[in-house]
């Protein structure tokens, strides 16, 4: 069933709106991978779904209720949003960032129920930074500070999972594992994961549906073997990509690509 949807969403900052009449709807266990060219609405269309920013036109629907209408404490139950994150240095222990994540369901702050530390040690596990708990953020690699990211909004224990970018700063067999991660919590645990990711083929692999977006506008949007496509490729990023079907996953595979001359261009 419909979990999260836009209607008619209109988002952008104050004065300067970035896109207008999005129109989607998220359904309940899926895995929905955003990929667009930098600058075209995919962070701010998620900051809008998550009230992050308030949306200059439209409605956004959880659980078929206007998004305006919960308190801040029952959004965070109901859905965790990981934003791009900065280089900021944080010197605190990584078990404590990633208890703030159990904050919504605490009456009193620093308060840990039994319930609290399970959760906690189980986002830990799951990340790869068991070994990490007492070391202080601020001494880890850009890597390893994205893992505590993401398990402090796995700690919020949402039904709905927003995370942008959520691949930064690791190298290949980290993104894996992280992506694996969501994975096996969209499967075992039901949950919802959006997405965005500015890797194609990783888009390609771990999404049920993916969005294309370009200019604040959705192009298109379906299944990665609808959306994956040479065609779509060429519009939404100006490249001529070749494309096959993994033949283990059998999903889109870019195998490599060109950029498209634009008119006026020339060889050199």
């Amino acid at each position: 069933m419909g979990l999260l949807s836009a209607e008619q969403l209109a988002t952008g900052y104050r004065d300067q709106q970035i896109s207008e009449n999005l129109n989607y709807t998220f359904y309940e266990g899926t895995m929905t991978n955003i990929i667009g060219p930098n600058g075209c609405g995919k962070s701010t269309f998620l900051k809008t779904l998550a009230r992050i920013l308030p949306s200059q036109k439209g409605t956004v629907l959880l659980n078929s209720k206007e998004l305006n209408q919960y308190s801040s404490k029952q959004v965070a139950r109901e859905l965790a949003m990981l934003a791009q994150t900065s280089e900021t240095q944080i010197d605190l222990p990584v078990f404590d960032v990633i208890a703030y994540g159990r904050y919504p369901y605490q009456s009193g702050w620093g308060n840990l129920s039994n319930e609290d530390q399970q959760i906690i040690q189980w986002a830990l596990s799951i990340t790869g930074l068991t070994e990490l708990a007492r070391e202080s953020v601020a001494t880890l690699s850009g890597g390893q500070r994205q893992r505590v990211w993401i398990a402090m909004a796995l700690v919020q224990d949402t039904d709905i999972v927003i995370l942008d970018e959520p691949t930064t700063y690791l190298d290949p067999a980290h993104q894996l594992e992280v992506l694996n991660v969501l994975k096996e919590i969209n499967q075992t645990k039901g949950k919802t994961i959006i997405m965005t990711s500015h890797d194609i083929n990783l888009a390609s692999r771990f999404s049920d549906g993916i969005i294309a977006m370009k200019k604040g506008a959705i192009l298109k949007e379906g299944t990665p073997e609808e959306v994956i496509t040479a065609d779509v490729l060429r519009e939404v990023f100006q490249i001529e990509a070749d494309i096959i079907l993994h033949p283990g996953t059998q999903r889109p595979l870019v195998l490599s690509y060109e950029v498209l001359k634009t008119e006026g261009s020339h060889d050199k």
